[in-house]
């Protein structure tokens, strides 16, 4: 329903249910900010788009349009208290979900009527994959790409062009995440980050997504005419996820934080480089096993402080975010040079 990692980390239950049933008419229960990314997905006959602040008002529309389209089944990929009530309120009788024990809010495993073995994992997609191949009948789970057809491939191929015409390649991808956000790299390291690449000759293309555009054309006017090019504001996560498609075929690499975008940029089979301080890879950066069709790596601070990963969204530490603040930046030219 929400966090657009979350979104993508859980397109293997689609495409398994997808593969498994094919005559079904299958519906996805989404916030608004993501419902473009799934709406576009093959096979998907409608989404439920949930209006997370409106009240009560909002779920008692949610109650009538999942009546209305009366599921046999009902499948909880998220694991909270909000998507509980959601799968109550589809008023299927069979509703199934993760193991208990892996349910951020155990309390809403008491909704189910089934649930998947537990995955014996510690990362999301591990939990996906056990989810979707229990709802598959063991039929799936390996698919976790965005689904893209052909015309969208082909336009994302012709911006990535526009942005950087003559077929350039290697492009480096850096997607800047709000300051506030503990994740969030300094923009001011990122800028680092990219003058040193664009002096080597790479091609840089900045990413920020709504709510993170100030900082991204603050970067870019500080960046002047260098080779940098900047993309701000993106709302259509399809045509970023083909972009990031087109830049995987030029032989780019993505580097960012462990958030949404970094997750869109590997189901779209774009090499990332995640920068981990709070969160911890582990559990939710991207997914190893991947590796065959997006290598990743991870980079985190040299000496990291000892409560680093914490897996909050609020810092606690007295000098603030300093596990994401001191990532070197050579660390990350390095890492990236080699990709």
């Amino acid at each position: 329903m929400s966090h657009l990692g979350d979104v993508v980390c859980a397109l293997p239950v689609f495409h398994a249910l997808r593969e498994a049933y094919p005559e079904a008419a299958l519906a996805w229960v989404v916030q608004p900010e993501f419902a473009g990314l799934v709406e576009g997905l093959p096979g998907l006959q409608r989404t439920f788009r949930f209006e997370r602040r409106g009240g009560l008002r909002a779920w008692l529309r949610l109650r009538r349009e999942l009546a209305a389209f009366a599921p046999e089944l009902a499948v909880d990929a998220q694991g909270n208290l909000k998507s509980a009530a959601a799968l109550l309120f589809s008023g299927a009788p069979r509703r199934a979900g993760l193991h208990p024990s892996e349910w951020r809010e155990r309390t809403g495993a008491r909704v189910l009527t089934e649930a998947a073995p537990p995955s014996g994992g510690t990362h999301a997609v591990e939990r996906m994959r056990a989810l979707a191949r229990f709802v598959s009948g063991g039929r799936g789970g390996a698919r976790a790409d965005p689904g893209l057809a052909p015309a969208e491939l082909s336009a994302g191929r012709e911006e990535l062009e526009r942005l950087f015409p003559c077929g350039a390649r290697g492009v480096a991808v850096l997607h800047l995440s709000p300051p506030a956000d503990v994740r969030s790299w300094p923009a001011a390291r990122f800028g680092e980050l990219a003058r040193l690449l664009a002096a080597g000759g790479r091609p840089v293309l900045l990413v920020s997504v709504p709510g993170e555009e100030e900082q991204g054309l603050a970067l870019a006017r500080e960046l002047g005419e260098r080779p940098v090019r900047h993309l701000v504001g993106q709302r259509d996560l399809r045509r970023l996820a083909a972009l990031f498609a087109a830049a995987a075929e030029r032989g780019g690499v993505f580097a960012g934080a462990d958030s949404g975008p970094l997750h869109l940029a590997c189901a779209a089979g774009l090499p990332a480089v995640c920068l981990a301080g709070p969160q911890d890879a582990r559990r939710t950066g991207p997914w190893p096993a991947d590796a065959g069709r997006a290598a990743v790596a991870v980079v985190r601070a040299a000496e990291p402080p000892a409560c680093a990963p914490c897996l909050r969204r609020i810092c606690r530490h007295p000098e603030g975010p300093v596990c994401m603040r001191d990532i070197a930046v050579g660390d990350v030219v390095a890492v990236l040079s080699a990709r």
